[in-house]
């Protein structure tokens, strides 16, 4: 049997992003009959633990030198490795590869001189781009190798969405697993600032941030309810009129499952995605973070369009809806297998 090891990133301020592509591919990998485990400091975000857990995918604590790696690696017989990670060295990369170990890295843009033998990026635009890839590497770049749990491929309708009947929208507002950068009260500040009516639910991973969203002042027909992680975020997608998320890897989950998706650039390294994503139609630019912090209005002005228009609502959606298909971990998966072909041939 095919042993597979996903070391990734996650914690308080990396957020779950990491965690959620990867265990998407892990659930794929599985489904042909590997076995999966994580090395990741999971322990540090209880919900993406359970995430993990609750798939019966054992979990190493994350280690950090090359020879830490190798070490591990070798101790847990692995047949390959999966890396999804900012802060590692490239060393550790370079280490793992050069051992003759099979690997495969999911990258966004920079490869950040990591060494491997596939490289995934995810990211819509990303095949136009050109890195500097080491001899005889394959780069499988774009929306047709986004990596989707199964608890999103389930919900995806099999024809694109179409407007509903109107009357007082629903919102969905969620900003990673963490919301790191505390963006939640200011999103419910410019949909209060809409004017607006809308019954919205906002998701706080702490008591601070919820404090915060409860205390944005709303007119009497403008109602929010705070929820924590919930690990039914995809069926909440698929039942909102309008989902307001951190332009991060949970915009590719949005497109799949057809929602109407109203975007906020929470940190730098998401600028790129955020303008190609709202360029091609298909999700809306609420804003960026530091700018909405200082002035939710101009969010508002991009919100209330989307809270009063079904017939606008539906023609986004349909539009992310036809750029992610939900095949993309398959056709990784399909390469992954090819490259442990080769090895053993």
């Amino acid at each position: 049997m095919v042993r597979i090891g996903v070391r990734c990133d996650v914690g308080p301020t990396a957020g779950i992003g990491h965690v959620m592509r990867s265990l998407a591919l892990a659930e794929e990998l599985r489904g042909r009959g590997a076995e999966v485990v994580f090395v990741c400091d999971s322990h540090t975000v209880p919900w993406a633990n359970d995430q993990i857990l609750a798939r019966d995918i054992p979990v190493e604590p994350a280690v950090w030198t090359p020879q830490d790696h190798l070490d591990l690696f070798a101790r847990l017989e692995l047949d390959a490795v999966v890396f999804d990670s900012y802060d590692l060295d490239a060393e550790v990369f370079t280490a793992v590869h050069e051992s003759g170990l099979p690997t495969l890295a999911i990258v966004d843009g920079d490869l950040r001189g990591a060494q491997a033998d596939i490289y995934v990026d995810q990211n819509l635009g990303s095949q136009q781009d050109q890195p500097h890839l080491p001899d005889g590497a394959v780069r499988l770049a774009g929306l047709d190798y986004v990596l989707l749990r199964d608890e999103v491929l389930g919900l995806r309708e099999a024809e694109p969405p179409v407007p509903g009947p109107g009357g007082v929208p629903k919102v969905l507002a969620f900003f990673g697993g963490t919301d790191a950068f505390g963006a939640g009260p200011y999103v419910v500040a410019a949909l209060a600032a809409s004017g607006v009516p809308f019954e919205a639910t906002v998701v706080a991973p702490g008591d601070d941030l919820a404090k915060a969203i409860g205390a944005v002042p709303l007119a009497a027909d403008q109602h929010v309810e705070v929820i924590g992680p919930t690990s039914q975020l995809a069926a909440a997608v698929v039942a909102s009129d309008l989902v307001v998320s951190a332009s991060g890897t949970s915009t590719w989950e949005l497109l799949c499952l057809g929602a109407t998706a109203g975007l906020v650039c929470v940190v730098e390294n998401q600028v790129m995605g955020y303008e190609r994503a709202v360029a091609t139609g298909a999700a809306v630019g609420v804003g960026v973070l530091s700018e909405l912090k200082v002035d939710p209005a101009a969010g508002a002005a991009v919100l209330r369009p989307l809270l009063t228009d079904p017939v606008e609502r539906a023609r986004i959606a349909a539009a992310g809806w036809k750029l992610v298909d939900g095949l993309g971990r398959a056709r990784v998966a399909d390469a992954l297998y090819q490259l442990l072909i080769q090895g053993s041939s």
